[in-house]
């Protein structure tokens, strides 16, 4: 089985990067400007017939997810899908929940009305998720999802990996709090499965990468897929061997472009 899903964070009115999600230029890197998402999401659209779901995996589907929880998701984002007759996969770090920038609970629970999917992004977004003991991965997953379930009335099964520090003892520990489709930031079309739990790949797009990047990512084009899979996997190899310095070091020249 395959996905081809694309990973997106915040969208923001007028280049106001702190007015949605996580401060700072480390995360203001994943966001885009509402105008910029629109040509994206046009992009897609003239590329492929339909964008699904995770409730829905037939053929190849294209599946569009975002990451953090922040008040973007509300408004423009959701309104900006509907209108394509579209709906999103939305990852909440349930610590954030009602603070500046991200979505409060009524909000959490009009997009799950609307018919978007609500799923946990770990309570505190761990910088390295990977490198927690197990009993605080249990606690990142089963927290979290409690908390979403309660929110929304309803039992939450999806969730996506905070940082791009996945390991198998992520997935289980996922698995075990229930959930049943995890998204990781391999950019990969491939679906697993672990522990009865469906493991999907995503593919990220950052500020200033040009439309034709979201479009194919949703047609699978090798030219932009396997391009960002080789980066992917040098930077593996960079997180894996500098560990914490790893991040200090991205952080320093982010903070220098910034």
């Amino acid at each position: 089985m395959q996905a081809l899903a694309i990973m997106y964070h915040d969208v923001v009115e007028n280049g106001d990067f702190e007015s949605s999600g996580f401060p700072g230029e480390g995360a203001h890197v994943y966001k885009l400007r509402r105008e910029e998402f629109v040509r994206h999401l046009d992009a897609i659209a003239a590329a492929t017939a339909a964008v699904s779901t995770v409730c829905k995996l037939e053929g190849r589907p294209v599946l569009l997810t975002f990451d953090d929880g922040g008040v973007s998701f509300h408004h423009p984002i959701a309104d900006l899908l509907e209108s394509r007759g579209w709906r999103g996969h939305f990852f909440i770090a349930t610590d954030r929940i009602g603070t500046p920038g991200f979505l409060t609970e009524t909000q959490l629970r009009e997009l799950h009305r609307r018919g978007h999917i609500i799923g946990s992004h770990s309570c505190s977004h761990p910088t390295r998720m990977a490198a927690l003991a197990r009993a605080d991965l249990d606690h990142e997953w089963r927290q979290s999802i409690a908390r979403l379930s309660g929110v929304l009335g309803d039992a939450v099964k999806v969730a996506s990996v905070p940082g791009g520090y996945y390991s198998r003892e992520v997935a289980e520990s996922a698995a075990a709090a229930g959930v049943e489709a995890l998204f990781t930031s391999e950019p990969t079309a491939r679906v697993g499965v672990l522990s009865g739990c469906r493991v999907l790949g995503r593919y990220v797009v950052q500020r200033g990468m040009s439309p034709e990047w979201s479009a194919g990512f949703a047609t699978g084009s090798p030219s932009h897929c396997w391009r960002q899979s080789a980066l992917w996997k040098a930077k593996r190899i960079a997180k894996t061997l500098g560990g914490g310095k790893y991040l200090q070091l991205r952080q320093a020249i982010l903070e220098r472009k910034g």
